[in-house]
């Protein structure tokens, strides 16, 4: 064997035996720190728990930092109290979320097949595994897309005949970030409370139609109404995330930048659809009442990543019935009505020609059915539609 041959193979040793040592499985998995601050909700004989790990938790636990990958591990426990078993129905939790050898993978060495194996094997150990058995008591982590200050988490269980779902707001304990002062919090208890649904169309006329900021006001056209977990497990359920970032704050309504701030990527990380939420001075039977401005980003998919998302593009009508369509897939759309409110960008003069009206999109406690969407008779729209003002018809 020559010099440079025998340096190869030293080499190539050298490599293998730091990748058998570059992983350790940990001596002690206690989910104990996760149970104290977990959050908890029962329903119908079945209880749930959960939590997001820390940087520490993951690395006591899978002996590396699953999180500085861009996966956010999430601890959850089933206790199922009925006589059939339960299905944790993950893809209900996030869309794309990772498998755990997927994540394991992530952790492989190279020349380490019998580290990389044990790697593996403790991963799937951990994760969460169905079914959860009739009278029995399952945990394990659920590896997904992170979420910043508070995670929006939803539980799909599915059992013979029926879904039983839960929403919990989860704290991520690593994220220092300071949350907008709104984010998250029911209507002050100066907001009105509407119980009559043409009272309501009424007072949604008179909301802002656009927001205020640099540039061109920007329409306001769709409005939420529901509870912020039905709202924010029908969203979840369509790839919607929470994803605030820096220009969002210069959008201004009821003197303030948006509570929430939601984001839908196209394939390979592509800008699309953009959520701004706005909590209004109202309530609708006692449930708060979201003004929303739903909008892409100018280029669509084909724009830069780093600027495309700054400028919209004109046609916001057809933003909005994108998220209609979502929202009547996504199984929590009770009702459907529209309403005037936004006439004023509905003019040839506008920047954003379109018109004028908002969807008003009514959140309940899935799982609905598309035929379970009641229309309400304000508006007329889904009946013959002129072509927005500004716009051609198609020939």
């Amino acid at each position: 064997m020559t010099a440079a041959h025998r340096l190869l193979a030293c080499a190539l040793l050298a490599l293998a035996l730091a990748g058998c040592a570059s992983w350790t499985e940990p001596a002690a998995t206690d989910d104990a720190p996760l149970r104290a601050r977990a959050a908890t909700a029962s329903r119908s004989d079945v209880h749930v728990a959960a939590a997001v790990l820390s940087a520490e938790d993951s690395r006591r636990m899978f002996g590396a930092d699953i999180n500085a990958t861009g996966v956010q591990p999430v601890w959850i426990e089933v206790r199922n109290g009925t006589a059939e078993p339960l299905w944790l129905l993950s893809s209900g939790t996030d869309p794309d979320y990772f498998s755990p050898l997927e994540v394991a993978w992530s952790l492989h060495t190279w020349l380490a097949s019998g580290t990389n194996a044990r790697i593996d094997a403790h991963l799937q150990r951990l994760g969460f595994s169905n079914p959860v058995g009739a009278a029995e008591t399952r945990s394990g982590v659920l590896f997904i897309n992170p979420e910043r200050r508070t995670r929006v988490l939803n539980i799909d269980l599915f059992q013979k005949e029926r879904l039983v779902p839960f929403t919990l707001f989860l704290r991520v304990p690593d994220d220092t970030a300071e949350a907008p002062a709104q984010e998250g919090q029911p209507a002050s208890s100066q907001a009105s409370d509407i119980a009559d649904a043409t009272a309501l169309r009424s007072a949604l006329q008179r909301l802002p139609c656009c927001a205020a900021g640099a540039g061109a006001a920007t329409p306001l056209n769709a409005v939420f109404v529901g509870d912020l977990a039905d709202i924010g497990a029908a969203l979840v359920r369509r790839s919607y995330r929470r994803d605030a970032r820096a220009g969002d704050a210069g959008q201004q309504v009821f003197g303030r930048g948006p509570d929430i701030v939601l984001r839908k990527q196209a394939q390979a990380g592509a800008p699309a659809t953009r959520l701004r939420l706005w909590l209004a001075p109202l309530r609708f039977e006692g449930v708060p009442v979201y003004l929303v401005q739903v909008s892409r980003p100018i280029g669509g998919r084909f724009a830069e990543r780093a600027t495309g998302d700054a400028v919209l593009h004109e046609d916001m009508d057809e933003a909005r019935n994108l998220l209609l369509q979502d929202m009547i897939y996504s199984g929590g759309l009770a009702k459907l009505g529209f309403a005037s409110g936004a006439a004023p960008h509905a003019t040839t003069s506008s920047r954003y020609p379109g018109d004028g009206l908002r969807a008003v999109l009514f959140l309940a406690t899935r799982p609905l059915s598309l035929g379970d969407v009641e229309f309400l008779d304000w508006a007329p729209y889904l009946g013959l539609h002129e072509p927005s003002a500004g716009r051609e018809a198609p020939r």
